[in-house]
């Protein structure tokens, strides 16, 4: 039992035994595969257009690049990319709620990490840039809530990084955590460019669950939300990370978390579950946003296996 002062259980009452039997919702909508479709060939659509500054390095032979490319309803969107010499691959990654997005280095892979529309470079009039308020952006209808619009900023970056480097082809693979695990859930099943992916504590994974129990993440906006805007589920049903799960197609490690305040356990749960068993790789955190000194031998093993995966072991 791990020792805290919240109002509210950061469990949700589930043992790992049930977490582990989490399934997807059966809130799927009947053209949720042709909704996301359309939406990627929307955004792949739009000439990205990126203007490229150079930025000073921290290191010898590391080039670093401060991005800015047009993404889905013309946002434009700011990034960072970071290229070592001995490149053998990109990733595109997904920062957290409340992360901003900064050059980052990875071994072996040239990195983009573009900032979602309303965070760090990407701040306009129209995004809000708090989490608790972003995260009910435009929700009121499918085609406007601002999530369809940050996983376009992911795909664009994915443009991007192709146009700048393209012998990063071969091997461009995804990587995001919290906010950005939900992301990734959300876009690894319609790119066929990602071949791989890293999903840790991830969001947004079955709705109806999430709704359910208190939390201080941006969960808790929308539960609060739902509660006098019930209809909010048929919007919420095209966003859910664990109904897009079941779609995705290349390698994956994920990192749930039995407790976790900001993102409910039995949403991680339900992402990892629903990736197809031969693909996914589970790595069970004790504590998501949580520092948990006895995960430490998870968090490397882990990160051992997604080495391994995007191939800079």
């Amino acid at each position: 039992m791990i020792s805290h002062a919240f109002p509210f259980d950061p469990t949700c009452g589930y043992t790992r035994e049930q977490l582990l039997a989490v399934t997807p919702p059966d809130t799927e909508p009947a053209d949720f595969a042709e909704f996301w479709q359309t939406t990627y060939a929307e955004a792949l659509a739009v000439p990205a257009a990126p203007e490229v500054r150079r930025v000073w390095s921290p290191e010898p032979g590391l080039e670093v690049l401060e991005v800015r490319y047009t993404s889905l309803g013309g946002a434009r969107i700011g990034a960072f990319v970071s290229r070592p010499q001995d490149s053998r691959g990109g990733v595109v990654i997904g920062h957290g709620y409340g992360v901003f997005a900064a050059p980052e280095r990875r071994r072996r892979l040239t990195v983009i990490i573009p900032c979602i529309r309303g965070f760090g470079l990407s701040t306009a009039p129209e995004f809000p840039w708090i989490p608790s308020q972003h995260v009910l952006g435009g929700i009121a209808a499918r085609e406007t809530y601002i999530l369809r619009g940050a996983v376009a900023d992911l795909w664009q970056a994915a443009t991007v990084l192709l146009e700048l480097y393209p012998d990063t082809a071969p091997n461009l693979v995804y990587s995001g955590g919290s906010f950005g695990g939900g992301l990734g859930a959300l876009a690894l099943p319609w790119d066929r460019r990602l071949r791989a992916g890293f999903l840790d504590v991830p969001t947004f994974g079955h709705h109806p669950l999430r709704l359910r129990f208190a939390s201080n993440g941006s969960g808790e906006s929308v539960r609060q939300y739902h509660a006098t805007h019930p209809e909010v589920s048929a919007v919420l049903a095209y966003y859910d990370a664990a109904t897009a799960a079941t779609r995705i197609r290349v390698p994956v490690v994920c990192t749930p978390a039995l407790f976790d305040p900001a993102v409910v356990p039995p949403g991680q749960f339900a992402v990892n579950n629903a990736i197809p068993a031969e693909l996914r790789q589970t790595f069970v955190l004790a504590a998501g946003h949580w520092t948990h000194a006895g995960d430490a031998p998870v968090h490397q093993a882990a990160a051992a296996a997604v080495e391994t995966l995007f191939g800079t072991d």
